[in-house]
This record gives C-alpha cells, structure tokens and sequence, in this order.
C-alpha cells in the first residue's frame, strides 16, 4: 500500500475511534451501570443523607400520611406531627435501610419489566413498608392517633405504561452498544496505529482524540445536568434533583476524567520520546568520537620508535 494511502487511512480509522470513545463510554455506563442493582443502590445510598433530598422525601411522605388519615378535624391537628416525625426519622438508621430497600425495589420492579418483553401496563412499587416504619415512631412518640394511621399497600407508579414500550427498545439497544462500541473504538484505534507510516503520531492523534472525547463527555453531562434540573416541575425541588443526577452520573464523570487524563498522558508521553532518541543518539555519536579521539594519540605513540630502539 502507498505510504500516502496508508496515512489517509490511518487518519481515518483514528478519527473514527476517538469519535466513538464518549459514545462506548455512554453505552456502557448505561448498559452496566445504571442496570446493575447493587452498583445502582450503592450510587444512591449518600443521598440518604442528602438534606435536599431528605426534605423531599419527608414532605412527600408526610402528605401521603395525612392523605390516609380519615379522623374528623384531626389531619391539620397531626400535620406537624407527622412532619416533624417523618423528618426526624430521614436522619435515623431505619430511613437509610429504609431508603436502600426503597431504591432497589424500584430498579428491580423497572428492570424486570424492561426485559419481560410480555409485560405491559404501568410499573408500580409498594411503600407500606417505609410507611410502617414511620407508624412505629409516631406510636413510640406517644403522637395522639398514631396508631390509627392505616398501613395500605399503596402502589406508587415509577414508569407509566406508555413510556415502557420505548424504553425497551432503548434498554436492547444499549445492552448491544454498551459492549460493541467500546470494542469497535479500540480496533479501529490499533488497527489505525499499525497502518500509519508515522505510528508516533498516529499514537499522538489517537491520545489527544481520546483527550478530546473526554473533554466533552464531560461537557455533555454539565449541560445535561442543567437541562435535567431546568425540566422539572415546579413543586420538585431542584436541589434535589440536582444531586440524584449527580449521584447517577458519577461513575461517567470519573470515566470522563480518566479519559482526559490517559489521553494527555500518552500523548505527552509519545512528544517526548520524540525528542529522546535523537538526543540519545548524539550522546551514543559524541561518545564514539571521544573514544577515537583518546584512541588514537594511544596508537601513534605505540608506532613511534624508543631511544634504545633508535
């Protein structure tokens, strides 16, 4: 192959390698992380101690008491009640536990009924049990009526029927494209690497593309961040939603930094040994030619004749 073709085809297959990094990367968070039940849980456990987050939850499950108590004029008399109560137990150990139990619920109740091709209707998740560690401390804080709060099997829709169909067929793409894209970025880098007549830089190009794609993943999750917080509505806190989309996306930060990092890395390293072996190769020169140098005066005094000899 032409020196020029194989370098039109280096280039290409590079460029083409570091234009699907961020996106291999995307795929598989989505593919391996966000589906995985533990790494999933364990992404969302801080935000149990997240104050936003716990204002959220306490409101909301404060109204969805009160909205169960049928006791006459009683509701607006237990109100601070159960709201100081239902706050006062977001900071206890039975919330956190509470909470884990909560969120792996709900990702094995959507993740089941993303890959059961058969189920359809709205996903729902039971609260009765957070519902019923909340009656126990009202109960233990002597609250008037406590004991009256009705425990239902209340079913909280988490995906509505409409929107499972699309998500399924997003969820089989992503399980396809969270392994071939990676791949398919890596080949296309080695492969771009082993045809280049100039394979230091072709290294350099593939480093400082990699670089780039970590750049701007990095970027995209800035934007999307404030796009995400900008779309919710008005009675959701932004704070919170803030740090539940922090909390999901931080293994595709670290992956974002990592790539920049490596990136700049080898391709620092690839600049440098640019210059290292012509410099190693003037060393290596000049030390020949000081040992000629020495040498030879040696053997001009070795072929000179002795007085005893003369």
């Amino acid at each position: 192959m032409p020196p020029r073709l194989r370098s039109a085809l280096s280039a290409v297959l590079v460029a083409l390698s570091c234009f699907l990094t961020p996106f291999g990367a995307l795929a598989a968070w989505a593919a391996y992380d966000l589906t995985d039940s533990g790494r999933y849980v364990t992404a969302m456990a801080p935000l149990a101690a997240d104050p936003d987050v716990r204002d959220v939850i306490a409101d909301t499950v404060g109204a969805g008491i009160l909205r169960e108590v049928h006791v006459g004029g009683m509701r607006g008399t237990m109100a601070p009640f159960v709201h100081d109560a239902v706050r006062s137990f977001t900071q206890t150990e039975a919330f956190r536990l509470a909470w884990d139990e909560g969120n792996r619920a709900t990702h094995d109740a959507v993740l089941q009924a993303l890959e059961d091709e058969d189920r359809d209707g709205t996903v729902t998740v039971d609260l009765a049990p957070l519902t019923t560690h909340i009656k126990r401390q009202l109960a233990h804080e002597h609250v008037p009526l406590a004991n009256r709060i009705p425990v239902q099997h209340t079913e909280v829709a988490v995906l509505a029927a409409g929107e499972l169909g699309p998500l399924r067929k997003g969820f089989h793409v992503l399980e396809v494209a969270g392994f071939w894209l990676p791949v398919a970025a890596a080949v296309l880098a080695v492969t771009g690497i082993a045809v280049a007549v100039r394979r230091r830089r072709a290294i350099t190009a593939t480093a400082l593309g990699t670089a780039l794609g970590g750049a701007l993943l990095g970027l995209a999750l800035t934007i999307g961040r404030h796009f995400t917080v900008a779309d919710l509505p008005a009675e959701v806190s932004q704070a919170a939603g803030g740090a539940i989309y922090d909390a999901l996306t931080a293994t595709l930060r670290t992956v974002a930094w990592l790539l920049l990092g490596v990136g700049l890395t080898v391709a620092g390293a690839a600049w440098l040994t640019r210059y290292a072996r012509p410099a190693r190769e003037f060393l290596l020169l000049r030390l020949l030619r000081d040992r000629r140098a020495s040498a030879t005066p040696a053997a001009d005094r070795a072929q000179q004749p002795t007085r005893a000899q003369a």
